[in-house]
């Protein structure tokens, strides 16, 4: 697990020597703070990074990771788009987006072609945090889809047509900095154009005595994939959830993920949280709601590592 001396190296007034205390008034603090400040010493990857968030098993906290990552990303000051992709809009109510039926949508998106520009919603609690919602429409998505020409590459042509995604140099500094595409839990040709559309994969495994199970089946998904449909996709991410460090069974299988995926695994752990899973059910992300709240700084130092990272790949 990561300790307070490895956060040194990135620095931006966030003192990773103080005490957890001092540690959640400062996150408090950037929580409220203007995004654009924090942008000015935070530094932004130089092309759209586009992350496919998945996880056939459910329960593994997939859409949770992504609306929390998403969020504190934004907190850092960068620019940051959530595609919702799971039938149930669970991101959608995370991030306070109405996504009843008739509301423009992922379905729109993929099914009708319509513009993503035409789709998109800001988020009203994070500046800089922008999101695709999902309707129950999706759901018929996947039939609708079948007799569709080039159907697993209808997101990526979505993504790569949006003004706002592409290099420094393309699009300026009105770019998102990140695209996080939060996949429902299974392999369908949802997730496939997921996959499809992504550089980067992000994989939340919970710390839990089943949590290697069925992976094998996504990774040779992700091997497929990459061999005849994307071969720039990449499984740069691994993010422990869940993670309870008063029993043995975590840390077993957490030194597992670790020791079977190397670097991939993020040093940062997401820790069981009340407050992390009462936040939807006020239409927040746990980084708005409780901010200084160990699941919000975990999810906070985890991001952090995900774009320091991006920025010295």
């Amino acid at each position: 697990m990561r300790t307070a001396g490895d956060l040194a190296a990135y620095g931006d007034g966030y003192d990773a020597e103080a005490t957890p205390l001092a540690r959640a008034a400062q996150h408090t603090v950037l929580a409220r703070q203007d995004p654009a400040r924090t942008a000015a010493s935070f530094a932004r990857p130089e092309a759209t990074r586009v992350m496919v968030v998945a996880n056939q098993k459910g329960g593994v906290g997939k859409t949770t990771s992504t609306v929390n990552v998403a969020a504190a990303l934004a907190q850092l000051g960068q620019r940051v788009l959530v595609i919702d992709l799971d039938p149930q809009g669970n991101a959608s109510t995370a991030l306070s987006i109405d996504h009843h039926r008739g509301v423009p949508s992922t379905y729109d998106a993929l099914v009708d072609g319509q513009p993503l520009a035409d789709v998109i919603t800001a988020c009203p609690d994070l500046e800089g945090l922008f999101v695709v919602p999902a309707t129950i429409d999706l759901a018929g998505a996947e039939i609708e889809l079948v007799s569709v020409v080039a159907r697993e590459g209808r997101l990526r042509k979505a993504i790569h047509g949006h003004p706002w995604v592409g290099t420094a140099a393309e699009v300026g500094e009105e770019r998102f900095d990140y695209v996080l595409i939060d996949c429902p839990p299974s392999l369908g040709l949802l997730t496939l154009n997921a996959l499809v559309a992504g550089d980067e994969m992000m994989i939340p495994i919970q710390a839990e005595y089943y949590a290697l199970e069925g992976l094998g089946q996504l990774l040779e998904t992700v091997d497929m994939v990459r061999a005849h449909l994307n071969p720039q996709l990449a499984v740069s991410t691994i993010l422990v959830t869940m993670f309870d460090a008063r029993t043995r069974l975590a840390a077993g299988v957490a030194q597992e993920v670790r020791d079977h995926f190397g670097d991939q695994v993020l040093r940062t752990a997401i820790p069981r949280s009340v407050r992390v899973s009462e936040a939807p059910s006020y239409g927040q992300t746990v980084m708005t709601y409780d901010p200084g709240s160990p699941g919000a700084l975990s999810y906070f130092e985890a991001a952090r590592e995900i774009a320091v990272r991006g920025v010295r790949s």
